[in-house]
């Protein structure tokens, strides 16, 4: 893959002031570990490129610092940090029984607010620390009484309110394993990944909120509880005020949420192994069943704390709010936010609701928001909007997180000058898979527009070319080289490892491919240039998708954009781009003319489409990701049912509409040969 290779040495967007760096989690943690670990070549605390160096060289000592350091409360004590190093199959603090849960309520006040919960109509509440101790204890109790133990699983059909977490909570202190998804999942998608679990419990809600409209999902809860012959209970929530059917409408125990999350119950934890399953999230499941992703307590609990604490630079006091729905694996890291003491903001509702776009600032700014989250997409509609969200009082406000795929360079002017100048503008990648982060940045890194400011700590991060060498300022692949304590435990169902040996593991043997095309820079940034599976190949060199994306979707008039490389059967390629217009846009010679320029100046002649179509919108997964390759292989004329499950796209529609022009395509290459 080529790309135009980044400046040598660029002044940074943004570099944190020197203060506030030093009083920062992460500067406090360097200190720490040169005190208690030496800490290899760290004696400046703010210095993030040698904490790194140490962080990937000597596992053992970092990871044990971040045991120390968050003084993780073992039930019975590991015998090694990293029994075996092998990928897959690293053994992490073998011996070490604990719990999750334990590490997310140990440090609520009881009577400050853990959660606090919002929706789109501006309305909210908070649960005390007290108040959500009491509801998952009594959860847990009632769990317990409808026959759930230790490995059993329980399954939520939920809107992200507190109520996802609390069950989650629950089901984590009994010893068994958690999985949900959102109510836009029709029953069907929901049940394709649930049934594999085989649970034993449901949790689903009568509805949710979006763009001013109540969705009523009672009958679609049902559907999906038919669907689970396992079941041994539901616990039916009423969340939007509607009314659930006498007895539930169905065989077997019904207990209402009130019921279930009201009993005076004592908050009892199972201990359990460093590698006891916590959760299960799904692979966005485009072809075939999705894969269950199985992640330990343990790891995750490390993990988090590292993500979180030291580069979010969570605490108490803290309060994050984080766009995200409940399948999303933010909505993991949402919950999280409680492992460090702060405050976790869950919300109901679009993102931008029609009436009132800015609705998220107003949030933000009523609450005193610290940690922002939010996607490239967001921050691109809020510009184009014209939303102003420096009209609310966001001086706590102090980190924009920001992922879901890569933040164009140009929307980090657009933050300084209309959110804040004083702001971190974090971009993170990472995935469900590790269920965190790979890169981003933390409050000792600068920030350069359009890069990661660097790898995230204990992620021994490279960018392989074809022959598996590690190379600087060109494009590779992304890879990880030593092994991360929130890697898969397994993929459900897998028995073998097969299936997450290849998914990982079978193109560098031992080394983690992600899927990912980036160029690490030789100062130490990451560029994300799109998923190495969607790749361009015109005329043998590669290109990424993302380059072509970030250029079009600033254009006034463009919405969002796709660009598909799509090999013809006489050997011949064709590259064409689909966008999505604003209202009153029109996709004449002009605007076709203007994204040519755009994109030859912005990127290269190479990178320029061979033809430019309009759509009326583009299909993504359930959490956001456009389908790049399903649509290049339905264009190629591959039946819809071999290329995607029609259930994990948020849109169905949409893929009979690219059929259709896959199928005209076809017919005009055999009427002109």
């Amino acid at each position: 893959m080529t790309t135009a290779h980044p400046t040598p040495n660029p002044a940074p967007f943004f570099t944190p002031d020197p203060q506030t760096a030093a009083r920062s989690r992460i500067a406090d943690f360097a200190r720490w570990a040169a005190r208690h670990q030496g800490a290899g070549a760290v004696h400046e605390p703010t210095d993030y490129e040698a904490l790194y160096r140490w962080s990937v060289t000597d596992l053992e000592g970092f990871w044990e610092a971040v045991w120390q350091y968050f003084d993780i409360d073992a039930t019975t004590p590991y015998e090694r940090v990293l029994a075996e190093e092998t990928m897959p199959g690293a053994r992490w603090f073998s011996g070490a029984t604990l719990n999750y849960v334990h590490h997310a309520v140990r440090h609520l006040h009881p009577d400050a607010p853990a959660i606090t919960a919002l929706d789109e109509t501006g309305a909210a509440y908070e649960i005390t620390g007290r108040q959500l101790r009491a509801r998952v204890a009594s959860v847990a109790a009632t769990l317990r009484d409808l026959g759930v133990t230790t490995g059993d699983r329980v399954v939520g059909y939920l809107p992200n309110t507190p109520h996802a977490i609390i069950a989650f909570l629950a089901t984590a202190s009994l010893g068994a394993v958690w999985s949900v998804c959102g109510q836009d999942y029709a029953p069907k998608a929901a049940a394709d990944r649930f049934a594999q679990l085989e649970p034993t419990v449901l949790i689903t809600a009568d509805g949710y909120l979006f763009n001013g409209t109540t969705h009523d999902r009672r009958t679609a809860s049902l559907e999906l509880a038919a669907a689970l012959p396992t079941l041994k209970g539901t616990v039916l929530v009423d969340h939007v005020g509607l009314t659930w059917p006498e007895g539930g409408g169905q065989s077997g125990l019904v207990v209402p949420w009130e019921e279930a999350a009201t009993r005076v119950e004592y908050l009892a934890i199972t201990p359990v192994p460093f590698d006891h399953p916590l959760w299960v999230v799904f692979s966005s499941g485009t072809t075939g069943l999705p894969k269950g992703i199985v992640h330990g307590h343990g790891g995750v609990l490390l993990e988090h704390l590292k993500t979180l604490g030291l580069h979010s630079d969570l605490g108490v006091g803290d309060r994050l709010l984080w766009y995200t729905t409940t399948h999303w694996m933010m909505w993991n890291l949402v919950a999280s936010t409680l492992l460090t003491g702060a405050t976790t903001c869950t919300y109901d509702g679009s993102p931008a609701p029609q009436a009132r776009p800015d609705l998220l600032w107003q949030l933000a700014a009523r609450h005193k928001v610290t940690v922002f989250g939010t996607s490239p997409h967001y921050l691109l509609a809020m510009a184009k909007l014209g939303v102003e969200p420096a009209a609310h009082d966001l001086s706590a406000v102090r980190v924009i997180g920001c992922t879901g795929s890569a933040l164009p360079a140009s929307t980090y002017p657009w933050v300084r000058d209309h959110v804040g100048a004083g702001i971190h503008l974090a971009s993170i990648s990472g995935g469900t898979d590790v269920v965190s982060g790979f890169a981003g940045s933390a409050p000792t890194t600068p920030v350069w527009a359009g890069e990661l400011s660097a790898p995230h700590l204990g992620v021994a991060l490279a960018a392989y070319d074809a022959e598996g060498t590690a190379v600087f300022d060109q494009v590779g692949e992304l890879v990880v080289t030593r092994p991360m304590p929130s890697m898969p435990v397994h993929f459900w169902n897998d028995s073998d490892g097969s299936r997450y040996r290849e998914a990982y593991f079978g193109v560098y043997p031992g080394v983690w491919r992600h899927g990912d095309w980036i160029t690490h820079t030789s100062r130490g940034s990451v560029i994300v240039h799109g998923r190495s599976d969607a790749t361009l190949n015109r005329n043998g060199v590669r290109l990424g998708s993302s380059d072509i994306h970030d250029i079009v979707e600033r254009l006034p008039g463009i919405t969002e954009a796709l660009v598909v490389g799509v090999e013809e059967p006489d050997g011949g390629y064709c590259m064409p781009l689909f966008v999505v217009l604003a209202d009153g846009a029109v996709l004449d010679d002009a605007l076709r003319d203007r994204i040519r320029d755009a994109i030859r100046t912005g990127a290269s002649p190479r990178h320029v489409p061979d033809e430019i179509l309009a759509v009326p919108a583009l299909p993504h997964t359930r959490t956001g990701k456009k389908l790049e390759v399903p649509v290049k292989r339905l264009l190629q004329g591959v039946a819809a049912d071999q290329v995607l499950n029609l259930g994990a796209v948020d849109n169905p529609e949409l893929i009979a509409h690219f059929a259709r022009l896959g199928a005209q395509r076809r017919r005009r290459s055999t009427d002109h040969p």
